[in-house]
């Protein structure tokens, strides 16, 4: 099965909110308050993941204080968690339940090569079968790591947030209604996450939120 469209530049970024744009007028007025958009592509394997389990429930100055402690201590590979104990990492900062997330995603010992390879469904069903990683992580990593065209991560309360804004809705859409609301936008459906997350942090600076 095709893995779909990859995306690698700042032109196919540009490609795909074009195409947006065209397609939807909303998001057309969007695209031309926010401007370019980000490539937002990030490396994938393993220590990505941990990352994400890292900075889960807590800011982002606290998740980056957490993983200087982690890479200072060379506790960023499967192979260096599989070799501390749960107090040895709860020593480093770690929650006692992030400890036991990190212990499972060595545990898992997933295949990051094979994963680029994967169809998009089936990146999710790997990924979250992982304790400590749910859909979010998964769609997060498949968007930006992988650099997957058509995956979205209506969960995401920016995005939520976001499509309430522009779409005038009387309350941020629950998961399920974004998910419908983002068909519309396959087959760049993360490049409309991009759009959307730029028209979130536009609308926070005009609207004075911190």
């Amino acid at each position: 099965m095709s893995i779909g469209r990859i995306v690698e530049t700042d032109a196919d970024v540009a490609e795909g909110a074009a195409w947006l744009a065209a397609q939807d007028p909303v998001l057309a007025v969007a695209y031309k308050t926010t401007g370019p958009l980000p490539l937002r592509r990030r490396p994938d394997g393993f220590s990505q993941l941990l990352s994400a389990i890292v900075s889960q429930q807590v800011s982002t100055a606290s998740a980056r204080a957490l993983w200087g402690k982690l890479e200072a201590a060379g506790v960023i590979d499967a192979e260096a968690v599989r070799a501390r104990s749960e107090g040895d990492l709860r020593d480093l900062g770690l929650s006692r339940q992030k400890a036991r997330y990190a212990h499972a995603l060595a545990a898992a010992e997933i295949d990051f090569g094979a994963l680029r390879q994967s169809p998009d469904a089936e990146v999710v069903k790997t990924l979250t079968a992982v304790t400590g990683i749910g859909v979010w992580t998964a769609e997060i990593y498949a968007m930006f790591s992988l650099g997957r065209a058509d995956v979205f991560a209506p969960g995401d309360l920016a995005l939520q947030e976001a499509a309430r804004l522009l779409y005038d809705l009387p309350e941020r859409p629950r998961e399920p209604v974004l998910r419908q609301l983002a068909e519309n936008w396959s087959p760049w459906r993360s490049v409309a996450a991009r759009l959307l997350f730029a028209y979130y942090r536009h609308a926070k600076q005009r609207d004075g939120i911190t």
